[in-house]
């Protein structure tokens, strides 16, 4: 059973047209003749040749073992992070999983943004940097007393986060809102601002660059329906899940700790998850076309609570005494 469920999802990561029995000679550096008896079942697949295949393939192996059982669930998870190597690692184990599906003509991602989605924070900007440093502080104990502009980047953390975050600039992409998605990097300039490790100064930079960075998706929401659509909900919490959909199947990404996540492929999850998310749809505003009344009520509260911050911030700086 698990050697045809092998095969059948190597089938379907294959081009069409090509031959399966030379796709496992390829793999496993075997015979024609060797394959072609694995294929039709007459010899089995040997543990370490099974993994070789799946590795090759890009075949998950929640894929392969998956259960007909609803309340069992086989997860992969990803790397602990604790330093800036780890989270370069991160960011293209990543893009490795997540190429191989969003490179498929019509695969389609699903959002749901308790946050603002990862990719929109890997750009290389100060607001990306700054990002990164909160990512770090949590994670990297030698931080503990570094401030933002004392903390240096490395190129290669740089451009393997502008590679994931490229993935996304031209996705069928959907995403769930609510008001308070913005929150946590508001609340991350003003405790960093407040703790001494963030300046004055630099702390409207990123005031300015979150501002620019909602119009951005505000100018998306307007010029691209098409293929990108943004949901405002007011009932439901969002919980940074994300469900990525290509015609052969699904993977759905479930936060654990600050930036790992589980994710599985297995198919009563991924459809389970489905179904919540498009209720939540269905209880949503599509700002694409709601009224533009209502759109920019929509961003205007993002822009007013941008702008309740750097209000702060400058009503602080000329409130010191000291």
């Amino acid at each position: 059973m698990i050697q045809e469920t092998l095969l059948k999802n190597i089938q379907e990561e294959l081009p069409k047209g090509t031959s399966l029995i030379d796709a496992v000679a390829t793999a496993l550096d075997m015979s024609y003749d060797a394959a072609h008896r694995r294929t039709s079942l007459k010899s089995k697949f040997s543990l370490e040749e099974s993994v070789l295949l799946a590795k090759y393939y890009n075949v998950s192996l929640d894929r392969l073992f998956e259960t007909s059982s609803i309340e069992s669930v086989l997860v992969e998870k990803t790397n602990h992070i604790e330093n800036q190597l780890d989270l370069q690692h991160y960011f293209e184990a990543s893009f490795t999983s997540l190429y191989p599906l969003l490179k498929q003509k019509d695969s389609t991602i699903l959002y749901s943004a308790k946050d603002i989605p990862l990719f929109y924070n890997l750009n290389g900007d100060t607001l990306s940097r700054f990002k990164y440093y909160v990512w770090l502080k949590l994670l990297d104990s030698s931080l503990a007393t570094k401030s933002f502009e004392s903390f240096a980047t490395s190129i290669s953390l740089i451009e393997s986060g502008k590679r994931l975050g490229s993935l996304y600039n031209d996705l069928n992409s959907t995403e769930i809102w609510d008001i308070t998605s913005i929150n946590s990097t508001l609340k991350q300039i003003h405790f960093y601002y407040q703790a001494g490790q963030v300046n004055t100064k630099t702390a409207l930079e990123l005031c300015d660059l979150l501002k620019t960075l909602i119009s951005d998706i505000l100018e998306k929401v307007i010029n691209k329906p098409g293929a990108f659509k943004l949901y405002y909900n007011e009932l439901h919490l969002m919980n940074n899940n994300v469900l990525v959909s290509t015609p052969n199947h699904q993977l759905l990404y479930v936060p654990f700790t600050l930036l790992s996540y589980y994710k599985t492929q297995d198919v009563h999850t991924c459809k389970e998850a489905e179904g919540f998310l498009k209720k939540q749809l269905q209880s949503s505003k599509l700002l694409n076309t709601a009224g533009e009344k209502e759109r920019h009520t929509f961003f205007n509260k993002l822009y007013a609570k941008i702008e309740a911050l750097r209000q702060l911030i400058e009503a602080t700086q000329l409130l010191d005494f000291e």
